[in-house]
């Protein structure tokens, strides 16, 4: 049996996993945790599982601080509504990130991939299996951002661009520029490379935004929703800004 763990502090949400879970019959569940606390507490005194399946954003904190706290050989795979936290997921010993509400035929490719990486079924180590899992990230469809106490889902779609300034990357939108958790390194991997393009140090622009483009003296994009500055393309990006606008 395939020893795992919940760690989940939605109630409906651990109720409608257990029974998912209970259609795989080598899954044992062994326990199910609902915060950071409780999950350092149960790690420190119990037999670490082979797999783990855990919720992102807990009541007391992020799951990754867990991991930060105990060090497990156990692999995760992530449950979430919120995809914003893909590339750190990636970064632990994250297999497979799943977006809630869960479906039977995700759940049952990640648990699938999860089998494939057991030792007697010829895993090779866990940096060939992370360099393995990287290849297969998703990208990024909407962003949790703050408002003051509150916080806000935005979709990708609504994104016209990103951008850096004084060491914090913001979105923005039709509504309001918001800021977010993101390096415009990170971004880059995650966001979809035929939508958006980053045309220098300090902006990525998405094309479904683009209002005009000015070819001299240099290249220069107005966007449907920017910054007060401008956004001017890097001359060495000049050729590959315009093989991305040609769709190549």
């Amino acid at each position: 049996m395939i020893r795992t763990i919940i760690i989940e502090d939605e109630k409906p949400a651990v109720r409608r996993l257990e029974k998912l879970l209970g259609l795989f019959s080598d899954l044992e569940v062994v326990a199910s945790l609902n915060s950071v606390e409780e999950s350092v507490e149960w790690f420190q005194e119990n037999e670490h599982p082979q797999l783990i399946f855990s919720d992102i954003v807990l009541g007391d904190g992020l799951s990754f601080d867990i991991f930060d706290k105990v060090s497990t050989k156990a692999f995760i795979i992530y449950t979430t509504a919120f995809d914003q936290y893909t590339l750190k997921a990636f970064k632990l010993n994250s297999i497979d990130y799943l977006l809630k509400p869960i479906e039977e035929e995700d759940l049952a490719k990640a648990i699938e991939k999860f089998k494939s990486f057991l030792p007697e079924q010829g895993a090779v180590n866990s940096q060939e299996i992370r360099q393995i899992v990287k290849k297969e990230q998703a990208t990024l469809s909407r962003i949790l951002v703050k408002i003051g106490y509150n916080l806000k889902v935005v979709s990708i779609n609504e994104v016209s661009c990103f951008y850096s300034e004084n060491k914090i990357v913001y979105l923005q939108t039709k509504e309001r520029n918001f800021p977010t958790d993101f390096t415009l390194d990170e971004l880059e991997n995650v966001l979809e490379p035929s939508k958006f393009f980053r045309v220098n140090r300090q902006f990525i622009i998405s094309s479904d935004y683009i209002k005009n483009i000015h070819t001299s003296p240099n290249y220069k994009v107005d966007l449907e929703f920017q910054p007060e500055e401008e956004i001017t393309v890097s001359r060495d990006r000049v050729k590959d800004f315009k093989d991305w606008l040609a769709g190549g």
